[in-house]
């Protein structure tokens, strides 16, 4: 998929500012929206099915916080924040909610340009692909299950499920050591840093979106350690790399 095939919204009560980021990503061949209030959001992604979303941190909490919870409930669309450098909590509780990167600003258009190519190449893996098609790169598979981490795609009882990139990634590296059990600790630092903010409510959020997603079968499921962490049980396992 080129880039002149993605559309994003642009989420930003400064029209001025909204209208310049819009000519910067048109430049680079995306097919741009504006809207300027929050609320407007989910309904234009109803009606226009954008590839990514950019929201600005200057609407109020309730407004842009709820608009993450509803993207990530109802459409699942890749969402990068946008977040003034002093806003530091804005941007730890966006990232908890369910967003997929945040850029602080002032920022240069080439790294805004380079993390909205990297979240869409993450977010979008081949749509479809048998179960028992060949893997390549690094992946699991279990049955009815093969997490490929190098496409970022999963296919589970046959069907390829959606999933933001860092479900994934934290799912690719539970099921990766099968009944190693890691603390919440260990996984924010092996999966958002050891710089990362946040606390470790985040991966229990994201363990729980991995449940719904995958509830457990009598092959694997994810386990709670109660005052350890979790981990990927199973009895059997192939490994590819």
């Amino acid at each position: 998929m080129t880039d002149q095939q993605h559309k994003i919204l642009i989420a930003d009560s400064d029209e001025s500012a909204a209208q310049m980021t819009a000519f910067y990503l048109t430049q680079a061949l995306y097919e741009t929206r504006v809207v300027s209030s929050a609320s407007r959001v989910v309904p234009e992604c109803s009606r226009l099915h954008p590839d990514l979303v950019l929201l600005e941190s200057v609407f109020p909490d309730r407004e842009k916080f709820q608009v993450c919870l509803d993207l990530r409930r109802q459409l699942d669309v890749p969402l990068i924040f946008l977040s003034s450098e002093c806003e530091v909590n804005d941007r730890i509780h966006g990232l908890e909610l369910g967003a997929d990167d945040y850029l602080a600003k002032p920022y240069d258009a080439r790294e805004l340009l380079a993390r909205i190519r990297a979240v869409l190449r993450r977010y979008h893996p081949p749509k479809t692909a048998p179960l028992r098609a060949e893997q390549t790169g690094e992946y699991v598979e279990y049955p009815d299950l093969v997490i490929n981490l190098t496409n970022y795609s999963v296919i589970y009882q046959g069907e390829t499920v959606d999933m933001p990139p860092k479900e994934l990634e934290l799912f690719y590296f539970l099921a990766s050591s099968p009944n190693q059990v890691f603390s919440r600790e260990q996984l924010l630092d092996r999966l958002w840093g050891f710089d990362y903010m946040g606390d470790t409510r985040t991966v229990d959020v994201h363990i729980k979106r991995l449940r719904e997603k995958f509830p457990a079968n009598q092959y694997w499921s994810i386990k709670t350690v109660w005052g350890v962490g979790y981990k990927f049980e199973t009895e059997a396992s192939q490994i590819g790399r």
